[in-house]
């Protein structure tokens, strides 16, 4: 048998596409992940044209910090699978990556947007694994191991700047530290599998009772924080007796035993004269506190603002 000749009309081309950056940004689905304030580890896919941003209700993302307009931002899309943020007349203004957007901005990937006093968002190109991935790598940062609730690093961050809001614009702020009474006899007694069985009994009774707004955090231990927007002495002081009501009545079934544990709560409220700092904030609610353990526990020692 002889060689086939070579044709040179029967080759095949064959081409290789070489994607852009941007088309391989929005093959995956653009997403904001909220890396610090109410709403921190949430994570937001982005689908419509239009997203916007505020605290009204029909917001795309609703959210509820301090310094947020009703309307604030949106993101729109700019017709080739990218995002434009823009400001929508926000009182605080929106900035993006620290620079206060005027017009538009054009989203690139791993860009900050801040809006209102402490929420940042970052927007990404991923796909839903990676979404999940982060969001949970954010929320575990935050969050208590244990009981759920955000963590004293968070409880700190938030402090200082929810504060400073207070401050600025003369609003209200309370601050409860809350102790659970006689703890150590608990899991001296009943072990500490049981102790933290009531410690996340607890976190959930208070996630009961409190708003979505207010923020709750473990502070250590058995004490617990609750730190509340727009709420004076008054109502902190109502607040705090609820909580040692339902404490109170509240029952722990660990194993074969029905078990119940009082608490104690100290109360403080800006504006007050002798609260400059987060830190001068903690130290007269933990004032307060130790005064409700000294008069027997079970009881709520409110501190009065100093004119």
């Amino acid at each position: 048998m002889g060689d086939k000749g070579f044709n040179s009309d029967e080759i095949t081309v064959i081409t290789t596409m070489t994607a852009t950056p941007r088309e391989v940004e929005t093959a995956r689905c653009a997403h904001l992940i909220v890396l610090s304030g109410t709403n921190v580890g949430q994570v937001y896919r982005l689908e419509a044209d239009e997203v916007t941003i505020g605290r009204e209700d029909g917001s795309t993302i609703q959210l509820m910090d301090a310094g947020i307009s009703r309307r604030h931002a949106r993101l729109r899309k700019d017709g080739e699978g990218g995002y434009l943020l823009e400001d929508a007349g926000s009182r605080n203004g929106t900035f993006a990556n620290n620079r206060r957007v005027e017009r538009r901005h054009t989203l690139e990937d791993g860009d900050k947007i801040q809006v209102g006093v402490m929420t940042i968002l970052k927007f990404s190109y991923d796909d839903e694994l990676e979404a999940d991935y982060a969001r949970k790598m954010y929320d575990a940062a935050l969050r208590d191991g244990l009981t759920g609730v955000f963590n004293r690093r968070y409880f700190d961050d938030r402090l200082a700047s929810e504060l400073a809001f207070s401050s600025r614009h003369n609003k209200a702020l309370a601050l409860l530290l809350i102790d659970l009474d006689h703890f150590k006899s608990v899991n001296d007694t009943h072990g500490h599998p049981a102790g933290d069985k009531i410690l996340i009994g607890f976190g959930k009774l208070l996630q009961s009772i409190i708003r979505a707004e207010d923020v709750l955090a473990r502070y250590g231990g058995e004490e617990f924080v609750i730190l509340c927007r727009d709420t004076d002495v008054m109502k902190a002081s109502i607040l705090a007796e609820r909580i040692r009501h339902a404490a109170a009545s509240h029952y722990y079934h660990v194993e074969s035993a029905r078990l119940q544990v009082t608490v104690s709560i100290g109360v403080v409220a800006v504006p007050d004269q002798g609260i400059d700092s987060p830190a001068e904030m903690v130290d007269a609610a933990d004032g307060a506190l130790y005064q409700a353990k000294s008069k027997g526990r079970n009881c709520v020692i409110t501190r009065r603002p100093r004119s």
